[in-house]
């Protein structure tokens, strides 16, 4: 119930609006209504922007929105990259690049909640830089759609390369911290493993040494080659 009430913060309604706003998003570049979808994800990256500051504001900071956030600015910028392709606004190999990396990142981070106690990580600086990237490609690619511009043309095409160097690298990093982390903890449970066996050593020891001993008496006065 308390889950519940926490969809009616104002900052956990604007991440909703996001998801809401996907199907009509998808619709409108499909049938070549740019100026509408530029509307809307212009409008769905501003409230981006504006729910962080009212959950801080309003101290409404809940679990349900760390996780409705970036879900919503997940699918909302996946489902515009994949309408644009399929539209032949952008190129395929770049829409394939973009949802591999989050299949990449979305498996990892499933496989370190359910194998071990460890979260996963907070974005990076290259995360960031990514989503902003992505952001500007949608929006620029959107914008030339309605009124052409070369010299934007230009920059679009930069920041489609951009796009890819930074997809690339911030999956490569966040690929190669969830190595890490699981390879830490391999060496710590080998670790711990070893302590254990060390630790029952140290309590089986004495008591066969103190066995031993009575052993060698029990030969010394019983032995084969003493006399009855």
């Amino acid at each position: 119930m308390r889950i519940l009430g926490q969809f009616f913060y104002p900052s956990n309604q604007l991440s909703l609006l996001r998801l809401v706003f996907i199907p009509f998003v998808i619709l409108s570049i499909i049938y070549g209504q740019y100026r509408t979808a530029f509307v809307l994800v212009l409008i769905a990256g501003l409230t981006d922007g504006m729910d962080g500051l009212l959950a801080r504001r309003l101290g409404q900071q809940t679990t349900l929105g760390t996780i409705l956030d970036p879900l919503a600015d997940k699918l909302l910028l996946n489902s515009a990259f994949v309408a644009l392709g399929v539209a032949g606004q952008l190129p395929l190999w770049l829409v394939i690049l973009v949802l591999s990396r989050d299949v990449i990142i979305i498996t990892i981070s499933l496989v370190m909640i359910l194998a071990t106690t460890h979260k996963p990580f907070l974005p990076s600086l290259y995360g960031k830089a990514n989503t902003v990237a992505q952001v500007s490609t949608v929006l620029l690619t959107l914008f030339l759609l309605v009124l052409p511009n070369d010299l934007l043309g230009g920059l679009q095409v930069a920041v489609i390369y951009l796009t890819t160097g930074l997809t690339i690298a911030s999956g490569f990093q966040y690929a190669s911290r969830a190595a890490e982390r699981l390879r830490g903890l391999d060496q710590n449970s080998v670790h711990g493993n070893l302590q254990d066996r060390d630790r029952t050593a140290t309590v089986v020891r004495p008591r066969n040494v103190e066995e031993q001993a009575v052993t060698d008496e029990e030969e010394t006065v019983t032995g084969p080659n003493r006399l009855p």
